[in-house]
């Protein structure tokens, strides 16, 4: 596992999955609800955490298969990427010049597990985005990455979910009153920002130097 998280590749998954994870949404805003409530929280974070884990697995894997006997189309969706993540840093500085709080209430009825699952998997699934960031773009990336290394930047990407989501669920409570706070969200989606155009130009220069 060590030799896995001192390669580059990892480092760059972790980076990429932190940086299309965090932001304000409704499957952040439904994790933090659940953390303050203590409602079924191992549930919520175990659906979240592996739907990103299966999709971007998939992606990786199925990307990197259908395009690794055809360069140019790996070039191609690198260059795609690239324009991605382009387009997400300037929505990330966006936010951070109109920074909002994340904010959840933790009144309500009592739930059974099985509908915060339900409800889980609703969130996740339905909103278009999930595929687009887990399957596509970071599919498209893990595949440029060197066959040795698209194993480690498939876990540095999941280990980032499995982070995030652990954190955001059972820190809830400590998390929430920073979380509330616009200025923490400036902060943060400045730093996303900068990632985000950190990995985009280093897919535009991989593609350039070849």
């Amino acid at each position: 596992m060590l030799s896995f998280i001192s390669q580059p590749s990892f480092a760059t998954g972790l980076a990429l999955g932190g940086s299309l994870i965090i932001a304000i949404g409704a499957q952040n805003a439904f994790v933090l609800r659940q953390g303050l409530r203590r409602e079924h929280v191992a549930a919520v974070v175990a659906v979240c955490a592996l739907l990103d884990i299966v999709l971007m697995s998939a992606g990786v894997g199925g990307l990197g298969a259908a395009v690794g006997d055809h360069p140019r189309w790996l070039e191609a969706a690198a260059l795609a990427g690239a324009v991605v993540l382009a387009a997400y840093g300037v929505a990330a500085f966006r936010r951070a010049a109109r920074p909002q709080a994340l904010q959840a209430a933790a009144a309500g009825q009592a739930q059974t597990w099985q509908r915060v699952v339900l409800q889980a998997l609703g969130i996740s699934l339905l909103n278009p985005h999930v595929y687009l960031d887990t399957v596509v773009l970071v599919g498209a990336i893990g595949a440029r990455q060197p066959a040795e290394g698209q194993l480690p930047f498939l876990l540095g990407a999941c280990t980032a979910s499995v982070l995030w989501f652990t954190t955001l669920g059972f820190g809830a409570r400590a998390l929430s009153p920073l979380f509330a706070r616009p200025v923490a969200w400036r902060v943060l989606d400045t730093v996303v920002g900068l990632t985000m155009w950190g990995i985009a130009a280093s897919l535009a220069w991989g593609v350039w130097r070849r």
